[in-house]
């Protein structure tokens, strides 16, 4: 049984804390109210999981539910470079970085709704089981990929909340996933796919197997629909031209199973996938979720289940101050190192006799 009280005390230190986090800084925080071992005890005791995240952001996702709401999906890493590799820290490529590193892969199922983003799944990546690489050399690998958490989530997401739209990058964008939530899942998707997906024009060009690259296609500024081998009902495709900061220019090709949509809608409604690399950054950033000395995966599976309720507080500070995460983190260590400026008057200033 998980100490309410106690992990509702530590998510609000994740918040405030503006070093590494440990059982001992919580504990003098409060004055000994509460004994690191206390502490310690509800890290390693394997109750604080996604089911726990779920429990408290249920009753707001309900209250936040909306025609317009989405479910966004992206995985991201956690890096650890000191930390021993346990399976759940291990090594990850990181595609921003062109290399693999060493850290947390974590995946993320994003419930955003009037303009509030929660987390309301997440799995974590364990590389526990060793496999060869074809050359006798050992290699770690999750019991599960990626595409398996994916599908998982999304159904698990379906089954608690409404959401209208699937929201993800190309990564996640295979045919087998666009078919599990368009037809097992009941719900519609908007997808980034790469330029060489190959499509048909027509359901006879598909009975000929007559396909083409969706690059070849006049798609800028339109949606074309198009059928693709592997699946059973058509896509819209589209293509969205873009600037780059060093000034080249990129282009992002959507696939959407509503057939209802309008270009416009389709790149508006897909705007809102940006959402989860915000909440990335600030877990990262104003959360202490890579600021923990926790050792063994128990422990550091509920800190940084800690720090995705933690994101969840922030999140309904925004809303109720009006401030995204980075102010509302300023003013609270502005009115911290004001506290702290007075007490330093008040050690400076010579008692009197």
């Amino acid at each position: 049984m998980i100490n309410e009280h106690l992990l509702d005390l530590y998510t609000d230190y994740l918040i405030v804390c503006p070093k590494q986090t440990t059982a001992t800084g919580l504990s003098a925080l409060l004055n000994e109210q509460i004994t690191h071992d206390q502490v310690t005890r509800m890290l390693s005791g394997g109750g604080i999981d996604s089911k726990q995240l779920w429990k408290h952001v249920k009753p707001m996702c309900q209250e936040m539910s909306s025609d317009d709401a989405v479910l966004i999906f992206d995985d991201s890493i956690q890096e650890k470079p000191y930390t021993d590799v346990n399976g759940l820290v291990s090594w990850h490529f990181d595609h921003t970085k062109g290399g693999s590193v060493k850290g947390i892969n974590f995946m993320s199922a994003l419930y955003h709704s009037k303009e509030m983003s929660l987390p309301m799944g997440v799995e974590f990546i364990v590389k526990d089981r060793v496999a060869s690489d074809g050359e006798g050399n050992k290699k770690y690998k999750s019991a599960k990929t990626k595409n398996e958490y994916y599908r998982g989530m999304v159904l698990q997401a379906s089954d608690n909340i409404y959401f209208r739209y699937v929201l993800n990058d190309s990564w996640y964008s295979s045919s087998q996933n666009m078919n599990w939530v368009k037809q097992h899942c009941g719900v519609d998707f908007i997808m980034a796919i790469k330029e060489n997906r190959k499509v048909a024009l027509s359901k006879q060009d598909k009975e000929q197997g007559h396909y083409t690259s969706i690059k070849s296609l006049k798609l800028e500024g339109c949606a074309v629909s198009v059928y693709v081998e592997q699946l059973n009902f058509p896509l819209l495709v589209t293509k969205q031209v873009f600037k780059n900061g060093d000034g080249s220019t990129g282009a992002l090709y959507l696939a959407c199973s509503d057939q209802n949509l309008t270009f416009d809608q389709i790149t508006t409604i897909y705007k809102k996938r940006w959402k989860v690399e915000q909440y990335h950054k600030s877990l990262k950033s104003n959360t202490a979720f890579g600021k923990s000395p926790t050792h063994t995966i128990n422990t550091q599976i509920s800190h940084f289940i800690a720090s995705l309720i933690a994101f969840v507080k922030l999140e309904r500070l925004q809303v109720r101050c009006n401030q995204n995460h980075f102010a509302l983190k300023n003013k609270i260590w502005i009115s911290a190192t004001q506290h702290a400026w007075l007490s330093l008057k008040q050690l400076s200033t010579p008692h009197a006799a």
